[in-house]
């Protein structure tokens, strides 16, 4: 009888939600594996199907979430969660309806697409990648996950970790670009970020690492497309920034849109289970991507209820939008084409996350309307946010030292994207409020000064065709087009150019000319663009390009007549004024790009640790060779590589030194490098690390990225820079799949880039 009275009271406490204020003498919870077992055992199994169910917010409005459709089915019990429904007030009367009129009062997850910041914009993730500063990086993900849990948020689908060598693809905007190495580490300092490692605190969120797996690969560079590689690649150059955040202890995972070996990434059983559970010992949850399930019946899999009932036994547990499992996993164990066993496994680990963020304690902790006045885009993120968008920029010209800008004189600012603050936050912003964003003409006057006149003109349009414009400037973020003719604008541009001492062009991509859906067979600035910056460099006055890219441009035509060029990325909510720090000299560019950029679209797929043919280009000047592997019509090498930006400032290294010539497995060496500062202003220099493995039982490439440090050195001044090596650096996956380190040659490089020669050699013992 005593048992029983505990069982009630726990029960009580529980489920009997209320809006009272509860005393702590009634916040009794069991232990997580008997609480979600107990749950489970009240559940029927259309409420254990609910909560596979992730519909996004829909007709949801203030005021009206009892009267949706989705109340209803929340009410029912046939909803685990809802994704992209912003405030704290539409977050908390939802959750109510969860927890005072469903049967079993279970709280519902609140997902959104936090990917680079919330309210307060951080660059874009590819910018962010260019810092080569995981403190600042899981900074920003503190952030993201400090303003969306005030709001009510508390799961994210971020970090995007797909490894990506084809700029073509727009999603490359959204990544760490092209290295496995850097981008496990960011993977790693995005996870920390949101999660902090302790779930259980209100300004955590749940962290979702995607999309599992290969999605940056597609052929032709086209979203969506099919992904075929080998085995040993996909372990060696793209699995390793996924594991890299399941072993961080990210919460969820996200199913990827295209086939791995022939079979979709969500009905894939080999991936989502012997990969990802058996082999890595991932212990969360994994969602589709949206409508992933349902989209694996144009891929040829089967219908509906089939293609379901694959993705749950491929080791799928939430759907995202689709409903396939709402609609048809009832009838598939009626006809025991599912196992109830799948089913409780999947409701199980939805369950323990909840119970992991705190929810079951209390489902209303993310739902202080208190925090949302006081926590979110505050001056301090913001502040933030502008110092970690100045280091995310990366200067790829500065002939005859044109920056930084002097506080004087007059400066022109000609471009459609001069005036573009709508843009600034670039893709996958979600949150942002645009009408807050900061443009560049905005950041320039703010930081130019007194002394300094800035005359502007938009100069053209984005481009002449009204249409594609319309394609590239969706979700709100407009560049107002200009109705006037390109003769009118042009003329306009001129006359103030000519007014000018210096000519700063804001031009290249808008916000989302890159992005989901935005991929691109021209990387090019486009034409009404090209056109403009060719009669601005008429006018004889000196010419700094500010670039907006979510993705790697060809640039050769601006490389060669331009005599600044400083590539920004989308900084965020932030970026003018970032933008102007940088360009009048406030904060010394120390942003280094971490992925190629090429010559020629016909370049791609182009990357630094490329293999050797065996017929390998010879001479160092780029020139033809017959019977080797080369363009007959273009150069082999990119236009910048990877590792490459520039600073106001000059670097000098030397006195490279290895601790010793030979390393057995149980031992580690030491390899230092003099860095010296030898120009005129304090900055930042990230040195490189690259490890060459000369000899394999399978091949191997040119170089590798093995670590990295930002150094400040103030002028004048030289640090010894030091970094071990351990047989952990040397190992890879060899053609049975085992992670090895094989005895033999190395060399180590160190330098500024991934072009760097300065080198050493080791080897390493049995």
């Amino acid at each position: 009888m005593k048992n029983k009275l505990i069982i009630v009271l726990l029960c009580f406490s529980l489920f009997g939600y209320s809006q009272k204020k509860r005393t702590k003498k009634e916040i009794i919870i069991k232990p997580k594996e008997m609480f979600v077992a107990d749950l489970m055992a009240r559940m029927t199994v259309d409420e254990k199907i609910g909560q596979l169910n992730l519909p996004t917010s829909g007709d949801i409005t203030t005021g009206a979430a009892n009267s949706s459709n989705i109340a209803k089915n929340i009410e029912e019990g046939k909803v685990g969660g809802l994704f992209n429904i912003k405030s704290v007030q539409k977050i908390k009367e939802v959750q109510r309806i969860a927890v005072e009129k469903s049967r079993l009062k279970i709280p519902l997850l609140f997902g959104m697409d936090v990917i680079h910041g919330y309210e307060t914009t951080f660059p874009i993730p590819l910018g962010l990648s260019s810092t080569w500063d995981m403190k600042l990086i899981e900074r920003s993900a503190q952030i993201a996950a400090q303003e969306a849990s005030a709001d009510g948020i508390n799961w994210t689908f971020s970090p995007m970790v797909d490894v990506s060598r084809d700029p073509r693809w727009g999603r490359v905007s959204e990544g760490s670009g092209e290295d496995t190495y850097l981008g496990s580490e960011i993977a790693k300092a995005m996870v920390h970020g949101y999660q902090q490692d302790d779930l259980s605190k209100n300004n955590s969120i749940l962290s979702c690492v995607k999309h599992f797996a290969l999605y940056g690969a597609p052929e032709a560079g086209r979203d969506y497309n099919t992904v075929d590689m080998s085995r040993i690649r996909m372990y060696n150059e793209y699995f390793p920034p996924y594991k890299a955040a399941i072993d961080a202890g990210v919460g969820s995972v996200m199913a990827s849109f295209n086939e791995v070996d022939g079979i979709p990434a969500t009905g894939n059983k080999w991936l989502m289970t012997d990969v990802l559970r058996k082999q890595w010992g991932f212990d969360g949850f994994v969602v589709t991507d949206y409508t992933g399930i349902n989209e694996m019946v144009d891929h040829g899999m089967g219908d509906l209820q089939t293609v379901s009932a694959l993705a749950l036994h491929a080791g799928i547990e939430m759907d995202m939008v689709g409903e396939g499992f709402l609609t048809t996993l009832k009838k598939s164990l009626d006809e025991n084409k599912v196992s109830m066993a799948q089913l409780d496994n999947a409701v199980r680990l939805i369950l323990n996350a909840k119970y992991d963020l705190g929810l079951f304690h209390d489902p209303y902790r993310y739902c202080d309307v208190t925090r949302a006045k006081n926590e979110i885009f505050t001056a301090a993120n913001r502040l933030e946010a502008r110092n970690t968008a100045a280091q995310s920029l990366v200067l790829l010209k500065n002939e005859k030292q044109l920056l930084p800008l002097k506080k004087s004189g007059t400066i022109a600012v000609i471009g459609p994207l001069a005036d573009a603050k709508e843009n600034m936050a670039g893709t996958w912003s979600v949150a942002t409020n645009m009408d807050k964003s900061i443009s560049l003409i905005a950041g320039m006057k703010e930081v130019a000064g007194k002394d300094t006149k800035l005359l502007y003109a938009k100069g053209s349009n984005l481009d002449y065709d009204a249409a594609f414009e319309e394609k590239a400037t969706m979700f709100g973020k407009t560049l107002h087009r200009d109705d006037r003719t390109s003769q009118e604008l042009l003329a306009e541009a001129l006359k103030i150019a000519n007014q000018s001492d210096i000519i700063v062009a804001a031009l290249g991509e808008s916000a989302e000319l890159s992005g989901e859906s935005s991929s691109r067979t021209n990387l090019e600035i486009p034409q009404a663009q090209k056109d403009l910056l060719k009669e601005l460099l008429k006018t004889g006055k000196p010419v700094v390009l500010v670039l907006f890219t979510g993705r790697p441009l060809v640039l050769v035509q601006e490389n060669e007549t331009v005599p600044a060029i400083l590539n920004t990325w989308f900084a965020g909510s932030e970026a003018g004024f970032a933008i102007a720090d940088v360009l009048f000299g406030n904060v010394n560019p120390s942003g280094k790009l971490t992925a190629t950029f090429p010559r020629s679209v016909g370049q791609v797929p182009i990357y630094y640790n490329q293999k050797n043919t065996g017929r390998p280009l010879m001479n160092k000047e780029g020139k033809f060779e017959k019977f080797r592997s080369n363009f007959i019509d273009e150069r082999n090498e990119p236009l910048f590589a990877f590792g490459y930006g520039l600073s106001y400032t000059t670097f000098d290294y030397s006195n490279l030194i290895i601790s010793s010539d030979k390393m057995r497995i149980n031992e580690t060496l030491q390899v230092s490098v003099e860095l010296s500062n030898t120009g005129n202003y304090d900055g930042k220099e990230v040195v490189q690390l690259y490890i060459r493995d000369l000899v394999g039982s399978v091949t191997r490439p040119v170089r590798e990225l093995k670590g990295f440090q930002k150094i400040f050195l103030k002028k004048g001044e030289t640090k010894k820079v030091t970094f071990e090596i351990s047989v952990e650096d040397l190992k890879f996956y060899n053609s049975d799949l085992e992670f090895v380190a094989e005895p033999g040659a190395f060399q180590i490089f160190i330098g500024t880039d991934s072009n760097t020669v300065n080198n050493v050699g080791f080897e390493l013992m049995k």
